[in-house]
């Protein structure tokens, strides 16, 4: 084929992180433009997933090869249709070792990294900054990851790009009445009267760096004014963390003020986010945050850090708040802003779709492996 492509990942279905996410929809994107192109063929190799794990509603099986952990397998099928096809793109820096090969056997091969976030942002030993080097394009996930890459890799400006992350298609779509879920309310004890934070991220003791230790301590001062203002704080969590989480809203006496209800289920995110008045993390390590985007296409009101990739994800403040996640006062402030009028701090909808809808995203891949440029940046 004139124009095969072949991606390579870590893992696309068996985990749902939002490096997973950006692959799932990736591979949907790249299979969805072969289908109009007869001259193009997609496959989409992953290291970790099992054979049968496709999910066809982004990637054929037919498209799809997991290799179940099987390493050597991986790199050895990845060389043999990587020098065959005529843009290999991988997802991660973890998968330089196969591109390097396959760039080595087949110069002629346009190699694309995807830069997502903190894999990126530090330096690399010497053998892998080289292969780093090989990649003909970096497509950074946001400005921040982009400026950093260029700064920490020496990656000259015209081999690296921006690419934000996209809406799923499958979203459930937001609810037209915007009544907030009874049966989701009920679940936490909660009326819709009562003013609810929301927070969904996964919750880690390496990983503290997602902004709620802040909103804890400025729910401290916010509950005098607010009797009855809850934070929701959801997401999958290690023992040491929920230990930690434990004793700071022991100390800080938010015991019936913080819910921590644990990893929500993929088909329960739309109902959590409409029960919320503003989704809320200022976090200083997004390299984008899809959370973010996503709390936006359910009308909330967002605030977010000002430090990384959320200043994208937030159109550089003209979808929502941005504040420095180490200035308490700032973030205390956001809070009674957007409580204090919820309606006046709603996303443009349109523009988000505008910024993130999967046809945008769809549109931006075409455009990179049919033409090497990204569409214009479309007008606010």
């Amino acid at each position: 084929m004139a124009n095969s492509i072949l991606f390579l990942t870590l893992k696309v279905f068996s985990a749902t992180g939002g490096i997973e996410k950006v692959c799932r929809i990736a591979g949907k994107v790249f299979t969805d433009l072969a289908a109009t192109n007869l001259d193009t063929a997609v496959k989409v190799f992953s290291m970790y997933d099992d054979k049968a794990s496709a999910d066809e509603k982004y990637i054929p099986a037919s498209a799809f090869r997991g290799f179940g952990r099987n390493k050597l397998a991986f790199v050895l099928a990845a060389c043999h249709t990587g020098i065959k096809s005529r843009q290999v793109i991988i997802s991660h820096t973890n998968l330089l070792i196969p591109a390097f090969l396959i760039k080595i056997l087949s110069p002629s091969t346009r190699l694309i990294l995807v830069a997502h976030g903190i894999e990126v942002w530090e330096p690399f030993n010497r053998i892998k900054k080289y292969m780093l080097r090989k990649c003909d394009l970096v497509l950074a996930v946001s400005n921040f990851t982009r400026e950093k890459m260029m700064a920490v890799h020496g990656i000259p400006a015209h081999r690296i790009s921006v690419l934000n992350n996209c809406l799923d298609p499958f979203l459930p779509l937001p609810v037209a009445s915007g009544a907030k879920d009874a049966g989701i309310l009920r679940r936490y004890g909660l009326n819709a009267g009562q003013p609810l934070l929301l927070t969904i991220t996964r919750l880690s003791s390496g990983e503290q760096y997602k902004g709620y230790d802040q909103v804890f301590l400025a729910l401290k001062k916010l509950k005098e004014r607010y009797p009855g203002i809850r934070y929701l704080l959801a997401g999958k969590y290690d023992a040491a963390e929920k230990h930690r989480i434990d004793a700071l809203v022991k100390r800080h006496e938010l015991g019936d003020t913080i819910i921590l209800p644990g990893f929500i289920l993929e088909e329960e995110l739309a109902a959590h986010y409409d029960i919320a008045d503003c989704y809320i993390m200022p976090s200083k390590k997004e390299g984008f945050g899809i959370v973010f985007i996503e709390a936006l296409y359910y009308g909330k009101p967002v605030i977010a850090g000002n430090v990384d990739g959320s200043v994208d994800a937030l159109d550089n403040g003209s979808l929502g708040l941005l504040v420095n996640p180490d200035d308490q006062e700032q973030i205390t402030t956001a809070i009674e802003k957007v409580l204090d009028n919820v309606q006046a701090h709603l996303p443009n909808h349109e523009l988000v779709l505008k910024k993130f809808s999967y046809e945008v995203y769809k549109e931006n891949w075409r455009r990179l492996l049919e033409e090497g440029r990204l569409a214009p940046e479309p007008a606010s």
